[in-house]
């Protein structure tokens, strides 16, 4: 049997969900299984919060600013990090939007690219896809909703849905 290649993963955490929101913490589980995780210290101008938004994922305004890193060194980490690879987004819709906004107010270029992770999912794993994950999130005991953790989750959600399809 050959062994399963696994997509890098990209998974981030929001300020809130609209057009004024932004990035406050990148996870990223890499093919090899490498992890990467940062908290973000917003730039001045990124001034929107939505309680709601931090409800769901626990990270504070007070958090961000003891604990956040500058977004410059972020961006040249992420590259790093990621090299000239294909990261894979469960909400690229959003995901991607905050990392183009991330980067240009950061005034660095993206070494990387970051698609919908629907791109290399076949029909079979999409139809298993919420049982598996749902699954797996109880097996694992997750408590947080946070960008680790959410994109090893996802992962694992990728490579049983496969094996699944398989079988």
């Amino acid at each position: 049997m050959r062994k399963i290649t696994l997509p890098t993963i990209i998974d981030i955490e929001a300020s809130g969900f609209g057009a004024a929101s932004y990035p406050i913490e990148i996870g990223i589980v890499r093919y090899d299984g490498a992890k990467w995780c940062k908290l973000l210290r917003p730039f001045a101008s990124w001034v929107h919060w939505d309680k709601e938004a931090e409800s769901l994922h626990g990270i504070s305004q007070q958090m961000l600013q003891a604990r956040g890193e500058e977004p410059l060194t972020v961006c040249m980490e992420l590259n790093n990090f990621l090299g000239n690879t294909v990261v894979y987004s469960d909400g690229w819709v959003v995901d991607n939007p905050w990392l183009i906004k991330l980067f240009a107010a950061a005034q660095v270029e993206m070494s990387f690219t970051c698609r919908a992770l629907d791109y290399i999912l076949s029909e079979a794993q999409m139809e298993k896809w919420h049982e598996v994950k749902n699954n797996l999130n109880a097996e694992f005991d997750v408590k947080r909703h946070r960008a680790s953790s959410d994109a090893m989750i996802i992962q694992q959600t990728y490579a049983k849905t496969l094996e699944l399809a398989r079988t």
